[in-house]
């Protein structure tokens, strides 16, 4: 009688496995789903706010392009200071290895220099 009894319970919980697994699937393909449509929607937010920061980082930079442009036009001294500065930039930061000094005169180098004194 037990042996039937075991019988039967495995008959039955069989039975069971085979109506509730497709069902189980079917549930468990639903929330996976339910995830990768959220995942998109997030990643496809997480893009929107990128670009959002891109297009205002572009403004930006031209808005500072154009008042330093405004600025040279106004004070011609400006671009002499600005290369000064990275000049002394770059020495401070050693990558000028070498300084050359070229004779100007009304800011064009004089290519003669030497013909000058005969």
């Amino acid at each position: 009688m037990a042996v039937v009894l075991v019988g039967v319970f495995v008959f039955a919980l069989v039975l069971t496995w085979m109506f509730a697994m497709p069902q189980y699937r079917v549930w468990a393909a639903g929330l996976e789903g339910e995830a990768l449509l959220r995942r998109a929607e997030h990643e496809k937010q997480i893009q929107i706010e990128q670009a959002k920061a891109e297009v205002e980082a572009a403004k930006l930079r031209a808005e500072a392009i154009q008042t330093v442009g405004e600025v040279a036009q106004k004070y011609p001294e400006y671009r002499h200071q600005e290369f000064i500065g990275a000049f002394a930039e770059a020495l401070q930061n050693g990558t000028i290895d070498q300084i050359i000094y070229i004779p100007t005169e009304a800011g064009i180098p004089i290519t003669e220099a030497g013909s000058l004194n005969r």
